[in-house]
């Protein structure tokens, strides 16, 4: 199995320092992040919240351990605020972002979210879009697409646990009413798994779309906990629900193989 040679390998912040819960890994500083980073082998991350606001600040530190930014989170709030709110927002950080070199930028709904609320259990209580909301969603997505185009960048949407874009039958209605010159996949291993779809299938689905891709292992045991328990998003986190590849139950030789066969960039 032989990858495209333009497909690189970033890790991302949280695995130093966790934003949605930022006790933990509070000791750890940006710059022991960014060089440990460069020591394993990455050739670049996405961006945490510790990280330098200044692009040339960042960019010097990146610079000085061979590394780039590939990617950062954007929340957007579509379906409970006007479209104009999240378009001021989102134009900055194409322009922060398109400073510091990056090329694609991952959007989740925020929205009626449950991810950031420690006592709600995540997989009882996600949200449901109405009709209305799917519509200002989709069209809103287009329009954000539109606007990363005009930077050189691509839109990702990172279906995520505890949001309104968590289930395939969710992720298959998002896909089907946007734009695919607009609005890409964001993959998921991870949360994939925990939401009950087969991360192959997913990838198989969407792979034409997908252009940026996130490996994460399910630890099965904890999964099984979270259920049982009720537990919230950040609960499961917390218990140890993610792992790194290799760790859990996720089968990424499948995942790796889809991905080369699809000459994945």
């Amino acid at each position: 199995m032989k990858m495209n040679k333009e497909v690189k390998l970033a890790i991302a912040p949280i695995a130093w320092t966790n934003d949605d819960l930022p006790e933990l890994g509070k000791e750890n500083t940006f710059e022991q992040c960014v060089s440990e980073m460069a020591l394993a082998g990455y050739s670049g991350s996405e961006i945490g919240n510790k990280y330098p606001r200044d692009p040339d600040q960042l960019k010097s530190a990146l610079k000085l351990r061979n590394l780039k930014i590939c990617n950062a989170w954007f929340s957007t709030y579509l379906t409970t605020e006007p479209l104009e709110k999240t378009v001021d927002r989102f134009i900055k950080k194409c322009e922060f972002l398109t400073k510091v070199g990056a090329k694609v930028i991952g959007v989740a709904e925020q929205g009626h979210s449950i991810q950031g609320m420690m006592d709600l259990p995540v997989l009882n209580n996600k949200p449901q879009f109405t009709d209305q909301e799917w519509t200002r969603l989709t069209e809103g997505l287009n329009e954000l697409g539109r606007l990363a185009g005009k930077q050189g960048m691509a839109l990702t949407y990172h279906h995520h646990m505890g949001t309104g874009v968590q289930s395939l039958e969710e992720i298959d209605r998002l896909m089907e009413n946007t734009d695919p010159e607009l609005v890409a996949l964001l993959f998921d291993s991870g949360h994939a798994y925990f939401a009950g779809i087969d991360p192959e299938v997913l990838l198989k689905k969407y792979v034409e779309r997908i252009k940026h891709v996130h490996l994460k292992d399910i630890r099965g045991s904890v999964l099984e906990q979270v259920k049982e328990e009720k537990m919230s998003f950040l609960q499961a986190v917390k218990a140890g629900v993610f792992t790194v590849p290799g760790d859990g139950v996720i089968d990424f030789d499948a995942i790796f193989k889809v991905l080369a066969e699809n000459d994945y960039k």
